[in-house]
């Protein structure tokens, strides 16, 4: 298993695509994903107020799931740590928390903004948009990650999507570049 170790924010794990394949990039052991119980209510939360037809239980199995696939990935006891810590939308500071007591290397989130390097990099923090995450593991291990998105899209069967299909959906995530790089690996996803 690698020893690089991302904190997910609420919004990496809503919307599923996205959950999908960083859950299975660290089922895969390409990485180590973290979070806390307040980022699976937050991620949950958003995911009922938007789609309000959603099962509650439902989503609470998906999220009891996750975290029986990640090992090691609820991040504890960072609470006490929450008000020491700034960042401009106070509601944030549990991220960045946790990141800190989890001992993350970086925290991977659509808010960049919202963590400003001099918030973070005193920490040994890197904050990444998911689409930079995703590009960066691509660069690196090709292989291994054109097989993740090969085992999600054979999942994928009521009904299949095909390769331009899942493409269009990491690019309507704003995966654009992502998108476009794993265009280049068609034949192996």
């Amino acid at each position: 298993m690698t020893g690089f170790t991302a904190l997910l924010d609420a919004n990496i794990l809503y919307p599923a695509p996205l959950r999908d394949i960083f859950l299975q990039l660290t089922v895969d052991d390409l990485f180590r994903a973290k979070w806390t119980a307040d980022i699976r209510r937050e991620w949950i939360t958003a995911l009922l107020g938007n789609e309000p037809h959603r099962s509650r239980a439902t989503l609470e199995c998906t999220r009891d799931r996750m975290d029986q696939a990640t090992r090691d990935c609820l991040v504890t006891g960072y609470e006490a740590l929450i008000p020491t810590v700034e960042l401009p939308d106070l509601d944030d500071r549990h991220v960045l928390a946790a990141a800190i007591i989890g001992r993350c290397n970086m925290i991977v989130t659509c808010n960049l903004r919202d963590f400003p390097e001099d918030a973070v990099k005193p920490y040994g923090l890197e904050v990444l948009h998911p689409a930079e995450f995703l590009t960066n593991q691509l660069d690196l291990m090709p292989g291994p990650f054109c097989d993740t998105v090969h085992k999600i899209r054979a999942r994928l069967v009521a009904p299949p999507i095909f390769v331009q299909e899942f493409l269009a959906t990491l690019s309507g995530l704003g995966l654009v570049a992502t998108a476009a790089e794993l265009a280049r690996f068609s034949d192996q996803i």
